[in-house]
């Protein structure tokens, strides 16, 4: 394998599937059955998701709540997502633990690095929810600080598209794909890949991120064994 310990970065709004809100159960179903192929050549796993299929703090805030309160709202959806793929997980035979930023002790464990470690080395798939804990913080942020946290040796990014491009691919049909490119060429080109906090997190301390299209089946899987897919970030 390429990798032996991963952070599996998942977008809130991809649990939608074709629906508008909420949570789509064939698609987190499917997230599972991937996952569980991974973990099967004996890679550890670690899962980040957004909650923006059931909260954004940033719309919110326009809207006129306060930033603060809306971001601990944002953290909670997290941690319904959180519960939704742990559930799907566990149906498929894999054991997990659910580790969050802040305290809720009926149904999950406080984040400690070294438990996230120790549940990662006996073979757990691990899942972090409430982002970092702070307001201000994206999940982008959360996934980046826990990967590095964890030793993990890539970022993957989990998107409904195949790559990153020069343009979004949705809207214009001539946008270009990149097989790779530099943290420096992304700065300077202006690409939209991660929140710059998360993205600098990344660049400073070598981590690679790997942005690729998590709703073809499969996918995971060739990455796991060296095959080319989606777009390398790298210094």
């Amino acid at each position: 394998m390429k990798y032996k310990r991963i952070l599996l970065k998942l977008s809130g709004e991809a649990l939608m599937g074709e629906q508008s809100y909420g949570i789509d159960i064939n698609r987190v179903q499917q997230y599972a059955q991937d996952i569980q192929e991974l973990h099967s050549l004996g890679m550890e796993i670690a899962i980040v998701i957004g909650g923006g299929n059931i909260y954004r703090g940033l719309s919110a805030e326009k809207a006129g709540m306060d930033r603060v309160q809306a971001d601990y709202m944002g953290m909670l959806a997290t941690v319904i997502n959180s519960m939704a793929l742990q559930d799907a997980l566990e149906k498929v035979g894999m054991k997990t633990r659910l580790l969050t930023a802040i305290k809720m002790e009926q149904i999950c464990e406080p984040f400690i690095r070294r438990r996230a470690v120790r549940h990662l080395e006996k073979g757990r798939i691990v899942i972090f929810g409430a982002g970092t804990g702070n307001p201000y913080f994206t999940t982008d942020t959360a996934a980046s600080l826990r990967a590095i946290e964890i030793n993990a040796d890539a970022v993957l990014k989990g998107t409904r598209v195949d790559g990153i491009y020069t343009a979004d691919p949705e809207k214009d049909p001539n946008a270009k794909k990149f097989d790779q490119i530099t943290f420096t060429d992304v700065y300077e080109k202006g690409l939209n890949v991660m929140d710059m906090t998360a993205f600098t997190l990344c660049q400073e301390n070598n981590l690679p991120i790997i942005v690729f299209d998590m709703n073809k089946p499969g996918n995971l899987l060739k990455l796991a064994n060296g095959e080319h897919v989606g777009t390398v970030v790298s210094n």
